[in-house]
């Protein structure tokens, strides 16, 4: 019934098998023409390694006082903060005050707006290629739900965001700091002979 030969074995801690070869049955099962994952010399790939590099937050998950205005707003006012982490989150397609009355409705029917907020925190890590730290999002949400809101405000507040302005805000400014850099600087006095 079972094999007491060690070498039995060896068959299955080699190298994967070659991806066409001439000796190969069909099976039916469809193949790919590529294998993303290893090369011709049967090596990991370095897009696939390169594809799990993450960048890291900016500051930590427990340094909530670096930005104290932003802590006490949390603090007593954590439908604020997640209105405006959210509408920079979605780019503008809702609005603060309708995120922040979400939540707060989410909080007092359930008790548990760390279920809606911990979505966005995983859209705002992909869309910034972030690392998972210390650990996955919900978990983070639910234990740490204040420190997690203010982690995810002084990211955006470290790219460049204003939250207070919301997003058709910071895109105005941004257009207008695009516009005074295109204009020539004025020329005094003019030209004369």
């Amino acid at each position: 019934m079972y094999s007491t030969n060690p070498n039995s074995y060896d068959k299955f801690s080699g190298p994967p098998p070659p991806m066409f070869s001439q000796d190969s049955t069909t099976t039916g099962i469809p193949v790919s023409s590529t294998n993303q994952y290893y090369t011709s010399d049967n090596s990991l790939s370095d897009t696939h390694l390169q594809s799990k590099n993450k960048d890291p937050w900016s500051s930590g998950l427990c340094d909530c006082f670096s930005d104290w205005r932003n802590c006490c707003l949390t603090c007593w006012c954590p439908c604020v903060t997640f209105g405006r982490i959210a509408e920079i989150v979605d780019k503008g397609s809702s609005a603060c005050g309708v995120n922040g009355a979400l939540y707060t409705l989410i909080a007092c029917v359930t008790g548990f707006a760390c279920c809606y907020s911990c979505f966005y925190r995983a859209k705002m890590r992909q869309q910034h290629s972030l690392k998972q730290s210390p650990c996955g999002d919900c978990l983070v949400h639910f234990c740490c739900e204040y420190c997690a809101l203010c982690q995810e405000y002084r990211e955006l507040k470290s790219r460049g965001y204003d939250l207070s302005i919301g997003w058709h805000g910071n895109v105005e400014k941004k257009n207008h700091s695009l516009e005074m850099a295109s204009v020539p600087p004025a020329v005094e006095g003019g030209m004369s002979r």
